[in-house]
């Protein structure tokens, strides 16, 4: 066949890159769109291909202040780059309404104090729970909203005193959760050991208090210090570590705290 002299070059160069493409099979492969460039760069950013878990951590307070909250908030931090969640904080009150919360996965009270939100945030906050939403208290936790009835069936427990900061023995009550899979059958550490009332007896109780490793516990042999529960549509996860800055340091309460945000993601 004779080709006109205008589209020798177009078909000499065609036969060229069909050779090329049968010896390495790469020639003809379309290449990607810019989405499917973005799209495989955010995989390699987030290591599953998955949405990076949002969790709001919220520190207001309106009693004591502890001076641990922003070491606390910065190990959490770390560990959300670590594993895969990203935090937001806040001490704004007003942040709790349907539009906002329905952003996050996980709401933590990092160390609140006193009442926190008025009637129409908790509605807002129970909502978030009912709706399938995510609870996760740390410490001063249970000093908050003693006049909330939902919270403090959320929370598991309200605070109720405790002795000068001091060394304590820890029973660890199961070895199959997250927040205490790392630990042995006792847990040693140095950090402000809470009293409680108002336990609710439903509660799956992770570490227990050794009353006679120190001074001043008022709970006898039925201590609990970390728990868990389903309630009311969420997961709630509450331990009362955390009272120094020190605490953030100790890589066993760094796994402790990380195993109760995976718990409240389902992970």
């Amino acid at each position: 066949m004779l080709f006109p002299k205008k589209t020798v070059p177009v078909v000499l160069f065609t036969l060229f890159v069909l050779a090329c493409s049968e010896d390495t099979g790469e020639f003809l492969e379309e290449a990607p769109s810019q989405d499917e460039i973005e799209e495989e760069d955010g995989e390699d950013d987030m290591g599953d291909g998955t949405e990076t878990d949002s969790i709001l951590i919220f520190s207001k307070t309106e009693g004591f202040r502890h001076g641990s909250i922003d070491k606390a908030y910065s190990t959490l931090e770390n560990l959300g780059k670590d594993h895969d969640f990203m935090l937001e904080r806040t001490e704004n009150a007003a942040d709790f309404n349907d539009e906002n919360l329905k952003k996050y996965a996980v709401i933590v009270f990092l160390s609140t104090t006193g009442n926190v939100l008025n009637e129409e945030q908790q509605t807002t906050f129970e909502n978030y729970i009912r709706n399938g939403g995510n609870f996760m208290g740390i410490h001063s936790a249970t000093d908050t909203e003693y006049d909330w009835p939902w919270y403090g069936q959320l929370v598991g427990a309200y605070f109720n005193g405790h002795p000068s900061i001091q060394d304590a023995r820890i029973e660890v009550l199961t070895d199959n959760h997250p927040a205490t899979a790392h630990l042995k059958d006792t847990w040693d550490r140095r950090d402000e050991w809470y009293n409680f009332r108002d336990i609710d007896p439903s509660l799956n109780v992770l570490l227990n208090l050794d009353e006679d490793s120190y001074d001043g516990g008022t709970n006898g042999d039925n201590h609990p210090i970390a728990w868990y529960h389903e309630f009311d549509g969420g997961r709630s996860f509450y331990t009362a570590g955390g009272h120094t800055e020190a605490s953030y340091d100790e890589p066993d309460f760094q796994l402790h705290l990380l195993g109760g945000i995976n718990y409240c993601l389902g992970r």
